[in-house]
Parts: C-alpha cells; structure tokens; sequence
C-alpha cells in the first residue's frame, strides 16, 4: 500500500511542492540524481568511469504532450552524445531513452522518427542507445519502435519489466543473438490483470525471465539490487558457461555503491543508471518507492537526521 501511495504522490503537485521545499531533503534528492545540467551529468560519468563501472544516462522528461517540448529533448540528448563523444566517453557511457519524452504520446511515428536522430548521434559518439520501458500502456508500442529501428541500429537496447504478467515470453522473443535486453523489475502501477502486484511474484518473474536471457544468444543486462537475484545471475553464468563481457549488471546512481564497486571488482560488467536534469521529481518518487530503505533515508532528512 506505501508503494503504491508513493507512486501516486509522484503525479501530485502538492506532494511535489512539500518535497522540493522541506529543509533538507536536496542531499536526499542528489544521492538519487546528478544533477540538472549536461556538465553535472559529464562530471558524475567521468567519476564513474574512472573507477572502472559503466554507465547509461537518462535526461529526466517524459510524458511529453507537445512537439516543441519533444524537439527540445531531442536536441539535449544530441547535445549530450556530442560532449560523452568529444571526452572520449562512448565507449563507456550510453544513453537510456524515453520514447514519451520524444513524442510517443504524440503520434509513435514522430517518437520513431526521433529515435533514429538520437541512435544516429549515438553511432557518431561511438555508443548507444536503450529504449527504457515505462508504464503498461506503453509496452506494443515500444516494442514496435524497437522491432522498426534495430534493422539500422542493431545495438538498440530494449527494456523488459518482469512484473509484467508477460515478461517471460518478450525475453524469448528478443533473445536472439545481437539483441541487447535490460530486464528490471518495474516502478510503474499496473493492473492484476496485467502485471503481478506482490513482490514474490515480481521476484519469481524476474528469475524466470533471467534464466531465458541467460540461456539466449543475446545480452542480458540484469537491472537488480537484491543480493540474491544477483547471485541467481553469478548462477546462471557459469551454468550457461557466459564470460564476463557478455553480459552485465545494472544499478541505480546512488543505491548500493559498495555493491556495484564490488562487482567490477570481480571482473564484472557494471553499469550504472545515471539520471539529471530539472523534471527530476517523478523519477525520484519512484525511487522511494522501490525499496523501503530509500524511503527510511528520505524521512530521516525531512527530520534533519539525515
């Protein structure tokens, strides 16, 4: 019920004002978020890759009801690849896409279309491009957009939520060699009737689809911070006799940094989900929701305990 109240307070306005003007809740908000600027995104992908983890950056914006607005977005993110090119970053950081925040709502063509502008940035930065996922209404049509811009982009990642009732059967189906998949677990509302709505049978999903992408020709790229999901993963590699740059994990910016130097440690790949920009909000509410340790940190700072 907390969760599910913490994500309907991420479309509220009023919730939003307490939260941005609350003393003490900005070191809260920079622990999950870069910053708002292409320089503050530069300088947290710099740090990280110099310590050896990967990174995709997400330029906060979505839901976007206007072509102006999706015009604008598409000229960040090329903006953005230009200067991860011109630091020599491409070969270490890549960018997470919102397929609303170009013009999905609008008309998916126009979001297509957009698509291909940022994925041909990308290319001419040396990276590439995932299509994030976002809520279950969105799903055919993302999937399309993926299906329609891999023939010229082949390296397009694709995102599939295992608390989707049908998550094992879209892991098949893009399991196939080249195909580049990043599985979470979801931080969207759904219904029963499409999406299982208990943590057991969110978790149960998320091995399953694993165990498919683990087995497939493609990479996977495992977006978990539960100690035994990733386990479950270190499992799975050495049954299906993986090598470590075939496949990798994903955490947030700001959730278990120790995990994630940890695991490049090893010789893991590891990347690291880097979210900025203004329209920072929703995002973060749904980070609070995900688990209730963001949640505890986060009512601490309200308190000045923090």
């Amino acid at each position: 019920m907390l969760r599910q109240a913490l994500l309907v307070a991420s479309r509220s306005g009023g919730a939003r004002r307490v939260v941005e003007f609350a003393p003490f809740t900005g070191d809260v908000v920079r622990r999950f978020i870069a910053g708002e600027t292409i320089e503050d995104a530069a300088r947290v992908t710099e740090r990280l890759t110099g310590e050896g983890l990967l990174v995709s950056l997400d330029v906060l914006g979505e839901d976007t009801h206007d072509e102006e607005r999706a015009e604008a977005n598409v000229a960040h993110y090329v903006e953005l690849l230009g200067r991860l090119g011109a630091a020599g970053l491409g070969v270490r950081a890549e960018v997470s896409l919102k397929l609303s925040a170009i013009g999905q709502t609008l008309d998916e063509a126009l979001a297509l279309e957009n698509a291909r502008r940022v994925c041909d940035a990308a290319r001419s930065a040396g990276t590439t491009v995932t299509l994030d996922m976002e809520d279950h209404t969105t799903v055919a049509s993302t999937l399309r957009v993926v299906r329609d811009i891999r023939p010229d982009f082949p390296d397009v990642g694709a995102v599939i939520q295992s608390y989707l009732r049908r998550a094992e059967e879209y892991c098949a189906e893009l399991a196939y060699e080249g195909s580049r998949v990043r599985l979470c677990k979801g931080a969207y509302t759904a219904p029963a009737a499409v999406a299982f709505t208990d943590k057991d049978g969110v978790d149960k999903s998320f091995v399953r689809c694993m165990k498919v992408l683990m087995a497939g020709k493609g990479y996977p790229m495992l977006a978990t911070h539960d100690p035994r999901l990733i386990d479950i993963a270190g499992a799975l590699s050495v049954l299906h006799e993986r090598d470590a740059d075939t496949f990798e994990y994903q955490m947030l910016y700001g959730i278990r940094p120790q995990e994630q130097r940890r695991l490049a440690a090893q010789g893991a790949q590891v990347r690291v989900y880097v979210a900025y920009g203004p329209d920072w909000y929703r995002y973060f509410m749904r980070r609070l929701a995900e688990r209730p340790a963001n949640l505890r940190f986060f009512m601490r700072s309200l308190t000045g305990r923090s």
